[in-house]
């Protein structure tokens, strides 16, 4: 930040409860961390908001008269009431695909350690347990190559999943409305969802949570994937009916499931996920490595540069804010 504005600008800090504590609404955003108040408070007479989890309320807002940026350090500015910014005359950037690598990455990993028995295996082993029974043939599951991958999705993740699991031999198929066939070329196949679900040895999901996408696989859609398949979901756990995930693991249709968001996060004790068989979960880690940091301070940052030399704005989600 300090390489892209001029000397004489203070800088100030507000430390919000993110990591530690998971983000959620707050007012009328989601995906938010910290207290309305605290940030009025941290913003008075600031003309440059760069966060990643701060929110960004109505109310907030129109309690910050000197603000005229805001850069959310994120694929898309969940966490910011864009419509007030908008009348307010702030434009909102964002910083697409920061984290899209360390994503996909993860993805895949979930996929290998759901389909190779990585976690229980590791358990079991430190437990004492040599469970030379995985070998046999119905304890196994299905080989990357030769499978046939379904993606749901083919943003920023989607389609570097796809790169890389062509690397395995896999054949992959994608249901993305937002996409066509020769936006694909030959790495992939487009088709429908059901198509998709019925053809896939593993499925996985990267679409964005809509009022369409929200629960868009429960357990209509699980049955119709063959027996012993695999389910991954990296993206958003509004998008899938996790009870049903569970009847599908505890009937044994689904080989097994990997997990990196859930519908409720922390994961209340109890939990049907926390007993579920051959589950592998992760604690929303999927977008976590030093280049996604990097990558996402380098774009906000060239964004206040970019906003203090009067430049036209790479990243902004309301570009009318700037009519």
């Amino acid at each position: 930040m300090h390489a892209e504005m001029p000397d004489g600008i203070e800088i100030r800090q507000l430390s919000l409860p993110w990591p530690v504590e998971p983000f959620g609404p707050v007012g009328e955003v989601d995906e938010a961390s910290g207290d309305e108040d605290d940030l009025i408070e941290a913003l008075n007479g600031v003309q440059i908001c760069v966060t990643q989890m701060a929110p960004l309320t109505r109310r907030v807002l129109h309690a910050a008269p000197d603000l005229k940026l805001v850069c959310v350090t994120r694929g898309g500015p969940v966490n910011v009431n864009l419509q007030a910014a908008t009348e307010r005359k702030i434009p909102v950037c964002s910083a697409p695909g920061r984290n899209a690598a360390a994503t996909a990455e993860h993805t895949v990993a979930m996929i290998l350690a759901a389909t190779r028995r990585i976690a229980s295996s590791h358990t079991d082993l430190t437990g004492g347990l040599w469970r030379g029974d995985y070998y046999r043939y119905d304890s196994v599951g299905p080989e990357l190559n030769g499978s046939t991958v379904g993606l749901v999705g083919f943003g920023a993740v989607g389609s570097r999943v796809a790169r890389i699991l062509r690397g395995f031999g896999t054949h992959i198929l994608v249901h993305d409305p937002y996409v066509n066939q020769q936006h694909l070329g030959d790495v992939a196949e487009l088709t429908t969802l059901d198509d998709l679900l019925s053809r896939s040895h593993i499925v996985s999901l990267h679409a964005r949570v809509t009022s369409e996408t929200t629960r868009m696989i429960g357990a209509a859609q699980l049955a119709l994937m063959p027996r012993g398949s695999v389910i991954v979901n990296c993206a958003r756990g509004a998008l899938l009916d996790y009870d049903a995930v569970c009847d599908a693991l505890d009937s044994r249709h689904l080989y097994g499931a990997a997990f990196d968001v859930f519908p409720q996060e922390p994961i209340p004790a109890g939990s049907r996920l926390l007993a579920a068989h051959n589950m592998v979960m992760t604690p929303h880690l999927a977008g976590a490595s030093r280049q996604t940091a990097a990558t996402a301070a380098r774009i906000a940052a060239g964004e206040v540069g970019r906003y203090l030399r009067g430049e036209p704005l790479r990243f902004c989600a309301n570009p009318e804010a700037l009519n």
